[in-house]
């Protein structure tokens, strides 16, 4: 195996080890069901996305919840926080306030709750890049009112959206 990996647990995916990468990353649930589905079909892009960052990625329980409903296997998301992969990085009571103002500001989007706590985590984390398969959303939504949130998408999505390359 190559020293720069480690195997994990019984899921057999290679989980990217800490000392490759400079830049930090908040996971959204797309890039979360795709690095656990192999046959997703954005799953070599979310290895590689996740080789490229920081462990570990910042995510919230909401967006964990949701990522276990949608890989319908709440093990593997957990296994992906027990290995240091993921961590939550929002309490969502004391960020309450914020939260519902921006399912306010996006309200014609009808936002889900797991988009809502990564555009705040994005505001917490302003040096964050927020890994997704949701560019039709990121493109629009904005922290502190006006700012683009920085994401990184898979190639096929991006193209001619304006996001990180």
């Amino acid at each position: 195996m190559d020293e720069a990996r480690r195997k994990s647990g019984r899921s057999g995916r290679s989980i990217p080890s800490r000392g490759l990468r400079a830049a930090q990353a908040i996971a959204d649930t797309g890039v979360i069901v795709a690095f656990g589905a192999r046959r997703d079909q954005f799953h070599e892009w979310a290895a590689d996305a996740l080789r490229r960052f920081e462990r570990p990625l910042l995510t919230s329980d909401t967006v964990l919840a949701e990522a276990a409903y949608h890989l319908n296997n709440a093990d593997l998301v957990l296994e992906m926080v027990e290995t240091g992969l993921l961590i939550n990085a929002l309490d969502t009571r004391s960020n309450a306030a914020r939260l519902r103002a921006l399912a306010r500001q996006f309200s014609d989007l009808a936002p889900d709750l797991a988009d809502l706590c990564i555009v705040r985590l994005s505001e917490l984390h302003p040096h964050h890049i927020v890994l997704t398969t949701d560019v039709r959303d990121f493109q629009i939504y904005r922290r502190h009112g006006r700012e683009r949130v920085p994401f990184l998408a898979p190639p096929t999505l991006r193209k001619n959206k304006g996001d990180l390359r």
